[in-house]
Protein backbone atom coordinates (compact mmCIF):
# COMPACT_ATOMS: atom_id res chain seq x y z
CA UNK A 1 0.00 0.00 0.00
CA UNK A 2 1.51 3.12 -1.02
CA UNK A 3 1.89 6.01 2.01
CA UNK A 4 -0.54 8.64 2.32
CA UNK A 5 0.59 12.64 1.03
CA UNK A 6 0.71 13.33 5.13
CA UNK A 7 3.36 11.12 5.44
CA UNK A 8 5.56 12.85 2.69
CA UNK A 9 5.12 16.21 3.76
CA UNK A 10 5.88 14.65 7.42
CA UNK A 11 8.97 12.84 6.10
CA UNK A 12 9.82 16.32 4.37
CA UNK A 13 9.07 18.47 7.72
CA UNK A 14 11.19 16.63 9.27
CA UNK A 15 14.28 16.85 7.05
CA UNK A 16 14.25 20.91 7.99
CA UNK A 17 11.65 22.04 4.73
CA UNK A 18 8.90 24.28 5.61
CA UNK A 19 5.80 24.71 4.06
CA UNK A 20 5.79 28.13 2.05
CA UNK A 21 2.06 27.69 1.39
CA UNK A 22 0.30 27.26 -2.16
CA UNK A 23 -3.26 27.37 -3.60
CA UNK A 24 -5.46 24.17 -3.76
CA UNK A 25 -4.29 21.13 -3.23
CA UNK A 26 -0.86 22.00 -3.43
CA UNK A 27 2.32 22.75 -0.80
CA UNK A 28 5.07 24.26 -1.56
CA UNK A 29 8.09 23.66 0.46
CA UNK A 30 11.55 25.00 1.03
CA UNK A 31 14.90 23.75 2.51
CA UNK A 32 17.11 25.98 3.91
CA UNK A 33 19.94 24.41 1.44
CA UNK A 34 17.87 26.04 -1.27
CA UNK A 35 15.95 22.47 -2.28
CA UNK A 36 12.25 23.12 -3.59
CA UNK A 37 9.66 20.99 -3.91
CA UNK A 38 5.84 21.18 -4.82
CA UNK A 39 3.73 18.10 -3.54
CA UNK A 40 0.10 17.99 -5.15
CA UNK A 41 -2.65 16.51 -3.69
CA UNK A 42 -5.15 16.06 -0.33
CA UNK A 43 -3.32 14.77 2.66
CA UNK A 44 -5.22 11.71 2.81
CA UNK A 45 -4.82 10.76 -1.10
CA UNK A 46 -2.40 8.15 -2.06
CA UNK A 47 1.29 9.42 -3.08
CA UNK A 48 1.94 7.83 -6.72
CA UNK A 49 4.87 6.57 -7.47
CA UNK A 50 6.77 9.85 -9.10
CA UNK A 51 5.63 12.01 -5.77
CA UNK A 52 7.74 9.41 -3.62
CA UNK A 53 10.63 9.57 -5.85
CA UNK A 54 10.48 13.39 -6.00
CA UNK A 55 10.56 13.42 -2.14
CA UNK A 56 13.19 11.41 -1.37
CA UNK A 57 15.83 13.08 -4.07
CA UNK A 58 14.67 16.33 -2.48
CA UNK A 59 15.94 15.06 1.13
CA UNK A 60 18.70 13.54 -0.83
CA UNK A 61 20.02 16.35 -2.79
CA UNK A 62 19.01 19.18 0.41
CA UNK A 63 21.28 16.83 2.97
CA UNK A 64 24.22 16.85 0.31
CA UNK A 65 24.12 20.45 0.05
CA UNK A 66 23.90 21.09 3.91
CA UNK A 67 27.17 18.77 3.78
Amino acid sequence: MPPKIRELVQALEKSGFTNRGGKRSHRNYRHPAGVNITISGKTGDDAKPYQILDVKRAIELANDEET
